[in-house]
């Protein structure tokens, strides 16, 4: 008879549990020994207890982290190589545990509980590059017999305000790249997702080896992340702050950093544009926009959530994609052909249905859906939005978009600027060299063209500008954000002075 080996950890029950934070090596309680419930948005069940930290706590992280720097910083490239790859291994073992811990946590259905686990050990196995990455560059010198030298150096310790929407790509994101070039980090998952967006990550660096204070999770109670994050801002050893999450909490966060002259990357949020030119491929162009729209319930901050479609085909297209709708299943992210699932929580089920409700009452046409189903929202279709509703200026996090019809491509572009964000945009035609022209007028970081907004990998430069936010994540660029510069000068032979 033949045995099956599994991972312990992947046949052990997920909930309810009793976590503890990770600070310096160590598996401890708050400070103050508060908890809190986290609860599933599907059930309404409690699936943890997880502890609800204090400002202390976060200070004894950032102490930790500090005080781990010096020797991270030093340890050969090649031996953080080698724990980030052991790190990516652990994760794919942990798979389908992970996969379930994202559906009770945070309500993804399955598909994009796959693909947020497929990605993550790719993000560490593009991370374990990094180390060889900053090696500066020889500068010419006007001086006799000096030479110049740009060195790139670890800043310090970094703090990853991470959130729940995606939290095993996002708090992974905050942190990997930082770890790869030599920083050490202090990761603050969202109330929301402390398991998948933290303390996970804590279990996977524990066992792949980091020395202890190299990785430092601390988790806090809903209404609560204030103290921690004011230790992180007023903190002098902490040197960078990476944050993704909406823009309302960008703006405060960088207005309170730039008081202590302490350099943020923000990935914020995005009213972005999907635009179907009239030569498009009419069954792709569904597709995209179905997927683009509503994957894990439209809370990706790439989510299209103006669909503008050139008047030749939007009769067409629209009727296409109203039927595509409607054939989407709404229930319980546990089963495997759900698409839509359940909205994170209460006040975001009502933020929906409010904006909604708003547009409907000023004239718009709901084309399908509009309405809650328990703790999930239909996945809905509009038409006629004024522009001076909420939906129309502001970031709607949830499986909504607008359809609006357009005459020309140049039109179409016009709304897609009609915004203060630019994060992502899609361009969906036949003619590639009118669409890279028409990606150049397009104000946001990531343009897509033939795709949908809803696309990431490691290794390219993510990030938006306008209200969208400023710095960039991933491969090369994100030297730039977690590294220093500095100038070094060799002078061989002396040099005179004046006096």
């Amino acid at each position: 008879m033949s045995t099956v080996v599994s991972d312990e950890k992947a046949t052990a029950k997920t909930a309810p549990k009793e976590y503890r934070q990770f600070i310096d090596g160590k598996w401890v309680p708050a400070s103050n020994g508060a908890t809190y419930a986290d609860n599933d948005p599907f059930t309404g069940e409690k699936m943890a207890t997880v502890p609800a930290s204090t400002r202390e706590d976060a200070k004894r992280a950032v102490e930790a982290a500090a005080g781990a720097f010096p020797a991270w910083w030093k340890t050969p490239p090649g031996a953080k190589q080698r724990l980030l790859l052991k790190a990516a291994d652990i994760l794919e073992r942990r798979q389908m545990e992970i996969v379930g811990l994202l559906a009770s946590e945070t309500g993804c259905t399955f598909g994009f509980g796959m693909f947020q686990t497929i990605f993550t050990p790719n993000l560490l196995r593009q991370a374990a590059s990094l180390p060889y990455q900053p090696t500066g560059e020889v500068i010419p010198a006007d001086l006799p017999g000096a030479f110049y030298m740009g060195i790139r150096q670890p800043v310090g310790v970094v703090a990853g305000l991470a959130p729940w929407n995606a939290p095993l790509i996002l708090s992974l994101r905050a942190i990997a790249a930082p770890l790869a070039f030599g920083n050490t980090v202090v990761l603050k998952p969202s109330e929301e997702s402390p398991i998948t967006g933290g303390l996970v990550y804590a279990e996977i660096f524990e066992e792949a080896g980091f020395p202890p204070g190299v990785v430092n999770v601390v988790t806090h109670a809903p209404g609560q992340a204030e103290p921690v994050v004011d230790e992180f801002m007023e903190n002098p050893k902490v040197r960078r702050i990476s944050f993704t999450g909406s823009t309302k909490t960008g703006r405060l966060l960088a207005q309170k950093a730039a008081r202590y002259l302490k350099r943020m990357v923000l990935e914020l949020g995005g009213q972005n544009p999907l635009i179907v030119l009239a030569d498009a491929d009419l069954e792709y162009a569904v597709n995209a926009a179905a997927f683009g729209t509503f994957l894990h319930q439209g809370q990706i901050c790439m989510s299209a959530r103006k669909i503008i479609v050139e008047r030749p085909i939007a009769k067409e297209f629209t009727e296409k994609l109203v039927a595509k709708t409607k054939s989407l299943k709404v229930g319980s992210p546990t089963e495997m052909d759900t698409i839509i699932g359940p909205l994170i929580n209460k006040q975001a089920l009502d933020q929906v249905r409010s904006r909604v409700d708003e547009a409907v009452s000023h004239g718009a046409k709901v084309l399908t859906g509009g309405k809650a189903q328990g703790a999930c929202y239909e996945p809905t279709l509009l038409s006629d939005v004024p522009a001076d509703v909420t939906m129309s200026r502001d970031e709607t996090f949830g499986p909504v978009a607008t359809i609006t019809v357009v005459d020309d491509p140049d039109e179409a572009v016009r709304l897609a600027n009609q915004t203060t964000y630019g994060l992502a945009a899609g361009i969906l035609t036949r003619d590639a060299d009118r669409a890279l022209a028409l990606a150049e007028r397009i104000e946001a970081g990531i343009v897509h063209i033939n795709d949908q907004p809803v696309n990431d990998e490691p290794q390219v430069p993510f990030g938006g500008v306008k209200d969208s936010g400023y710095g960039r994540f991933g491969g090369g660029e994100a030297a730039h954000e977690f590294t220093e510069m500095r100038w070094v000068t060799v002078q061989s032979q002396g040099r005179p002075f004046p006096f």
